[in-house]
């Protein structure tokens, strides 16, 4: 099992308050990366894939810097919306609405986080999501 230092400290002091202010949700390690869950469901899962070794990333690879993603789930119905501009969202190449995001220098972190929290509520018991307000303003 892999460890934290597969993603950047940077990407993690992002994502941490995003992901731990959502009702019972918890982080782990992940076979890769780490991942945030409720209950046994993964909502959001950050990891630096190796690019030669899995080919469906190395478009997104870049010489200089390590490769992030972020996969999460959003509904069936807005798949082809967020990933039809393409970089930074694409299809993950598993799961019917699972998509991945290439993090970096680019990314808008607010709009990580409405799509984090959404990810959450989808996977999240009825009364869990009910208590869920509206993600809070990232830097």
């Amino acid at each position: 099992m892999s460890s934290t230092g597969d993603v950047p400290p940077e990407i993690l002091k992002r994502l941490r308050p995003i992901c731990r202010q959502l009702p019972e949700s918890y982080e782990e390690p992940a076979w890769i990366g780490v991942r945030w869950r409720i209950r046994a469901r993964t909502f959001a899962h950050v990891y630096a894939p190796n690019a030669d070794r899995v080919p469906f990333y190395a478009p997104y690879a870049t010489g200089d810097r390590e490769l992030v993603v972020m996969t999460f789930r959003v509904p069936v119905d807005d798949l082809l919306g967020l990933t039809s501009g393409g970089f930074p969202f694409l299809r993950a190449d598993w799961g019917h609405d699972v998509v991945a995001a290439v993090l970096g220098d680019h990314t808008d972190w607010t709009e990580i986080s409405e799509l984090v929290t959404d990810s959450y509520c989808r996977l999240a018991p009825k009364f869990l999501a009910a208590r869920v307000g509206l993600p809070p303003a990232v830097d």
